[in-house]
């Protein structure tokens, strides 16, 4: 780790203390862990203490980690399935930081909205809550952003279909678009070579 690295880990565990749940260092990046209790409190030192000073909120997505192999080492012993990822930029010391926060409930993922304290959260907390299905407590405006405001589901998340639920098309009898269930069976796809053991010598194809 570089001195600025170093200063910047002090920092964090002199200011947050045990709010830190887990600290980690990898790709030039520091990442910590926080509760979604502490989040706010913690958000707003991270903001205002002098040593930090983060005043930008660069990105903010949402995770699904339903799939991932390594909880544990995400700073999640509890393996809940949602997250939310908050990239914060010091301007004053040229400090970068990675915070995630996970929710606490699978089936009702809520977090609260950091929009007080930086305002740039608002569309990124609106699509994290249409992509991932997220919801952010005293949002201004918590509405679908990129799918339709009918859209079912929310299209991010592990176990959405890739074909979707539902489908769009034009009823030359209705006279407008309508909706309905996806006609297109899923099916998993295997390419001919794998699936034609002897395909490579079939079309002169010489191994070696």
């Amino acid at each position: 780790m570089s001195l600025r690295t170093d200063q910047l880990t002090t920092a964090l565990q002199n200011v947050l203390g045990e709010r830190i749940r887990n600290m980690k260092f990898a790709l030039g990046e520091v990442t910590i862990v926080i509760d979604a209790i502490d989040a706010l409190t913690v958000m707003t030192q991270l903001r205002d203490h002098p040593k930090l000073r983060f005043e930008q909120l660069v990105d903010l997505c949402g995770m699904d980690y339903s799939t991932y192999g390594e909880g544990t080492e995400q700073g999640n012993p509890e393996h809940a399935r949602f997250a939310v990822i908050y990239h914060l930029l010091s301007i004053a010391h040229n400090y970068r930081l990675r915070v995630r926060v996970f929710a606490a409930d699978d089936g009702f993922p809520l977090l609260p909205s950091v929009n007080e304290i930086w305002s740039a959260a608002n569309w990124y907390e609106r699509e994290a809550f249409d992509l991932f299905g997220i919801l952010f407590t005293d949002h201004p405006d918590l509405r679908r952003l990129l799918t339709d405001y009918g859209f079912v589901g929310h299209p991010f998340r592990k176990d959405f279909p890739l074909s979707g639920h539902v489908e769009m098309r034009y009823d030359p009898d209705q006279q407008r678009v309508i909706y309905q269930p996806v006609t297109i069976e899923p099916r998993v796809i295997t390419p001919r070579i794998v699936r034609a053991p002897n395909y490579a010598d079939a079309e002169g194809f010489r191994k070696g």
